[in-house]
């Protein structure tokens, strides 16, 4: 989306899209102003509330921005972006990611997979995908 549709993320989703109530409830516990961290985001689902997509959708409903991704792509103020690109990837990691890729992507929940397959940060996987080149698609809340 673009700058000026900040705030309006429900415009994404279809007419009549519905948010639970019970998740609505958690979000907005979990939100601070109009706006909610990955992290936080995943604590929801982790307590079994709803699936990462749904939250997503949800908050988009509630027009609360998403913050601090984990992965350090978005959501860092004037910062923007967290991640660097790793200084050197090993020739085991860049297999590794590359055999996890659909076509020219890693997916979000690919990454945050990946690893805990390897006992990797998923930070670490996101600086060997920017070093790599690789982009990270889509997330898993749906912001990109």
């Amino acid at each position: 989306m673009t700058n000026e549709d900040n705030g309006k993320y429900s415009k994404k989703h279809p007419a009549g899209t519905v948010v639970d109530a019970s998740l609505k409830k958690e979000i907005t516990k979990q939100a601070r102003g109009n706006e909610i961290s990955c992290l936080a985001a995943e604590e929801i689902a982790r307590r079994g509330v709803a699936r990462m997509e749904q939250i997503g959708v949800a908050a988009d409903m509630l027009n609360i921005r998403i913050t601090k991704c984990q992965l350090g792509l978005f959501g860092f103020g004037d910062q923007k972006k967290r991640v660097d690109a790793a200084q050197v990837v090993s020739a085991e990691l860049e297999k590794s990611i590359r055999e996890e890729m659909t076509g020219q992507w890693l997916s979000c929940k690919d990454v945050w997979d990946l690893a805990q397959r390897l006992n990797l940060s998923r930070m670490d996987i996101s600086a060997a995908c920017e070093y790599l080149k690789i982009k990270i698609k889509p997330c898993q809340l749906g912001a990109f």
